[in-house]
């Protein structure tokens, strides 16, 4: 599983040879560096595996229990940590260039159940109508409950044209919502329904943070200012159902905005897990007014794009509460075409608020009509649509636009919109500290995800 020159750093240098799978002794184990309680527990480790495999009812070789042991290791920290084999592995890296096979779900635990965060538009689970925190309970005839979050993900996933069945525990609905769906590659455009709002105002829904999401948002913002003499007025940015994707897009997007100051820190345990990441002036678009908006179903790097946004008082937060994912998850390559993805950090907004179960708060709080419990079937409308008179959240982004006075620059981000008292959530919220207006020092490295 791991070649030699990555076993010792990765494990300890642990032998089976033989039928009966000699181990190492412990002062071999002892001799290495480290907590004598670490080798301690590691001689017990290489004892039951010896046990194992003399005693075990059927013949079972080093490379599986060590490779199950390292699982079951890595999956006990945190939901979102894992050991990627050489197929995960693979399908995580096109995963993250925007094109992977599936159903379109994007997954947590909370409270011990799998939880749906958001589906991802166009897919098959945005067709059959799962929403987020849908919990799942079963997958197939298989009950979820102790599964781990990696191994999930790989039940539901498949040949495309191959079906499964998902069993849905559902806010409102007293029994499970049972839904078939069909496996199908996964195409994720980043940017979709970019249009001019009363020939005025920019919208744009950002659905992921791939690969060149940066890059894609600012060329469709540059063509929807070529539409409008003179620029356009405002910009509405969508993150409604966004599950987030890598921090360098993130850290790319917000910078599109922000001119200097402090994008998103992220703190781990050790100083090389611990950085910051600092907006600059080169490249930073024409200040027009901004609203972004957020929903249950944005998380992760959508929460910081608007926690910077917000912290800087340069755009104004719409819709309802974000989901809440600030963990870091660095994907550590082991050599042998397999990876850890592990948890090592966690993300804090400028103003020092961490994101990670607390999520994002919107200044102006406006939630959609919830669904009628007994509609099972009702599915969510495409990002695509567009619709004033359906779309509360839209509708009041758009009305906010309308009363912007003032010049941008002058007054900052927020100052120029109206919102009446009763509406205002957090608006006093983004007392930015100290460091959230530091410039960014120019031998600053910053450090992809």
């Amino acid at each position: 599983m791991f070649p030699p020159s990555n076993r010792r750093n990765f494990f300890v240098s642990l032998a089976v040879a033989g039928a009966l799978g000699s181990v190492l002794t412990a002062s071999a184990l002892r001799a290495a560096s480290g907590p004598k309680d670490t080798y301690e527990e590691l001689e017990t480790f290489a004892s039951i595996l010896a046990i194992v495999q003399r005693h075990y009812v059927d013949q079972v070789s080093s490379h599986d229990l060590v490779e199950g042991a390292v699982k079951g290791m890595v999956s006990s920290l945190d939901p979102h940590s894992s050991y990627l084999t050489p197929e995960g592995y693979k399908e995580l890296q096109i995963e993250t260039h925007g094109e992977f096979g599936g159903l379109g779900i994007e997954l947590t635990v909370r409270d011990n159940l799998l939880t749906i965060v958001t589906p991802i538009d166009g897919t098959p689970a945005w067709r059959a109508g799962i929403k987020p925190g849908d919990q799942i309970i079963k997958i197939g005839d298989d009950l979820t409950m102790d599964m781990p979050l990696q191994t999930a993900v790989d039940r539901m996933r498949g040949k495309p044209g191959s079906k499964v069945k998902l069993s849905l525990k559902r806010k409102g609905v007293s029994d499970l919502v049972d839904v078939e769906l069909t496996r199908e590659v996964i195409h994720i455009k980043s940017v979709r329904g970019a249009r001019l709002v009363d020939d005025r105002w920019a919208y744009v829904r950002l659905t992921g943070f791939q690969d060149g999401s940066g890059d894609e948002l600012a060329k469709s913002l540059d063509k929807l200012d070529k539409q409008k003499k003179g620029g356009v007025d405002g910009i509405i940015l969508d993150l409604r159902y966004n599950p987030g994707g890598l921090l360098t897009q993130a850290v790319a997007i917000a910078d599109l905005f922000l001119d200097a100051g402090l994008i998103v820190r992220v703190n781990g345990r050790m100083e090389s897990q611990t950085t910051s990441y600092f907006a600059k002036a080169d490249g930073t678009r024409r200040m027009v007014p901004m609203v972004v908006m957020v929903n249950e179903g944005s998380a992760s790097a959508s929460e910081i794009v608007a926690g910077a946004m917000q912290d800087h008082r340069r755009a104004l937060i719409v819709g309802a509460k974000s989901f809440g994912k600030g963990s870091v998850q660095t994907i550590l390559p082991l050599g042998d075409d397999t990876a850890l993805r592990l948890t090592t950090a966690r993300y804090y907004t400028p103003s020092g608020r961490s994101i990670h179960e607390h999520g994002i708060d919107p200044n102006v709080v406006v939630e959609q009509a919830r669904p009628d419990p007994d509609a099972k079937d009702e599915v969510l409308p495409t990002r695509d649509d567009f619709d004033l008179k359906t779309d509360a959240q839209l509708r009041k982004a758009v009305e906010l636009m309308g009363t912007w006075k003032g010049d941008v620059v002058k007054i900052g981000g927020v100052a120029g919109f109206d919102v009446p008292e009763d509406q205002k959530a957090v608006a006093s919220t983004a007392g930015l500290s100290e460091h959230a207006a530091e410039k960014k020092p120019d031998d600053k490295t910053e450090h992809a995800h």
